[in-house]
């Protein structure tokens, strides 16, 4: 390992992620993005301050060679920050944050239907079909008052 290298792993072994470009940056470097995001998840969900929730989506995490991850990474800023009554960043929209190809995490064929409708907006608008709730963890917040950008298929 390298300086850099080094300097992530030490950062990854002694605090959680605190924005999605540093999911993207330890998850690449250190080949768990979905570990570091469900961890960033439990950072995020625990902190009550508004604006240090926006500070820690607002970083845009560096393209990758894993066009599923860029996009899940974008789906994941914009549903949080609807969900939350936050911004949507802005870099959550640009090119290389939207796949071409349907996908379809769970890979079960007879969960497909559900999926297609189940989906929260800001994953079915980049083609990423999940179930109602893919940002699920223990320690989330009771739920936000509802937020009518989260029903229906956004363009």
């Amino acid at each position: 390992m390298d300086k850099i290298d080094n300097a992530i792993a030490a950062n990854a072994a002694s605090r959680r992620p605190r924005s999605l470009k540093e999911v993207a940056i330890w998850g690449g470097e250190l080949g768990d993005t979905d570990s570091f995001l469900r961890e960033f998840l439990d950072e995020f969900y625990v902190e009550t301050d508004q604006s240090k929730r926006t500070a820690m989506l607002l970083d845009e995490p560096p393209l990758g060679t894993n066009e599923r991850s860029n996009a899940y990474l974008a789906a994941a800023a914009e549903h949080l920050a609807l969900r939350n009554h936050l911004p949507v960043p802005e870099w959550a929209g640009m090119p290389g944050r939207f796949l071409s190809r349907p996908f379809f995490p769970c890979g079960l064929e007879s969960l497909k239907a559900t999926l297609l409708v189940e989906s929260p907006a800001a994953f079915r608008r980049r083609m990423i079909f999940v179930g109602s709730d893919p940002l699920y963890r223990p320690r989330r917040s009771p739920e936000p008052e509802s937020n009518p950008a989260l029903i229906g298929m956004e363009p």
